[in-house]
């Protein structure tokens, strides 16, 4: 059931990355933070029907237990959130889409596992195939990096450039290090409880900064944020199925998870008319060329 569930988180994430780029261009201030009270709010929605549905409780202490890896995941988010706005100045792809392979290896060296051969080809393969895709983005992207320097100062610059994909990176790799470890490898605490605890500190996080934009006098309109709303949707969805991929088989779930872009880059080909080169088309396919080896070995 594993492959299932991370096929699932996969495809969940990968439309959830379509929406919020519809959802973040050409926005002020704020675009971030209503980003992710839309997000907070879907989950606390979801994690009381998920609590009523099965008969649930909320134990405080797997959420104080659980609340470290709650932390790293809605700031990478929101980190991420705030450079949605300047993807094409940024290197966020190269830096922020390693971050699944990046964990698998630190599973592999922590608890020692061993694979087959074929393991480590589909894991070179996945990393090759993003590291391509967000080089190229990178390249494209040089035109308007350059037209923003000139109304930028030198320190802005650095923070959408290299801090926010640094730090995405950094707390979005560790979370998931840190649920391999907890779901997984010692089995700290069940997939129900990381569930529920993840989406109501999420929604804790929400509820706060709703009322941060409501002292700041912006106006936050729920009907008026569709992009966002299917966003959160899809995330909270893509959650659901991923507490479950990682709790059976984390070392192997992480790096096809973290390929979710590559289904956002279809996705933005197809829906926003975005071109795609032949090398683009290359990587994609070693990619899932990676995602195909790791689905029929036997791990």
């Amino acid at each position: 059931m594993w492959f299932m569930y991370t096929i699932l988180t996969f495809i969940c994430w990968g439309v959830a990355d379509l929406f919020y780029k519809m959802g973040n261009q050409g926005e002020g201030e704020y675009h971030h933070l209503k980003t992710g009270i839309m997000v907070g709010l879907v989950m606390g929605i979801h994690a009381t029907i998920f609590i009523l549905f099965n008969h649930s409780s909320v134990d405080l202490m797997d959420v104080i237990r659980y609340l470290p890896i709650s932390l790293c995941y809605i700031v990478s988010m929101i980190v991420s959130y705030r450079g949605m706005k300047y993807l094409e100045l940024s290197i966020v792809s190269p830096v922020e889409n390693t971050s699944g392979v990046i964990t698998a290896l630190l599973l592999l060296i922590f608890f020692k596992e061993t694979f087959d051969f074929p393991f480590y080809i589909a894991v070179f393969l996945i990393f090759v195939g993003i590291f391509i895709i967000s080089m190229l983005e990178l390249k494209e992207g040089r035109k308007e990096r350059e037209e923003y320097k000139k109304k930028n100062p030198l320190s802005r610059i650095f923070t959408l450039t290299i801090l926010f994909p640094l730090t995405y990176c950094f707390l979005d790799g560790l979370g998931t290090f840190l649920d391999g470890v907890f779901l997984d490898k010692l089995e700290l605490v069940s997939e129900d409880s990381a569930l529920i605890a993840y989406e109501y500190t999420f929604a804790f996080y929400a509820f706060v900064t709703y009322f941060y934009l409501r002292w700041k006098k912006q106006d936050f309109h729920i009907l008026q944020e569709k992009p966002k709303l299917w966003a959160a949707l899809f995330e909270t969805g893509g959650q659901f199925f991923y507490v479950y991929s990682m709790a059976e088989n984390s070392t192997v779930a992480a790096p096809i998870v973290g390929s979710y872009c590559v289904l956002s880059l279809l996705l933005s080909h197809v829906f926003l008319h975005e071109k795609l080169s032949k090398r683009q088309y290359v990587a994609i396919t070693l990619v899932l060329i990676g995602v195909f080896i790791l689905a029929v070995l036997d791990v």
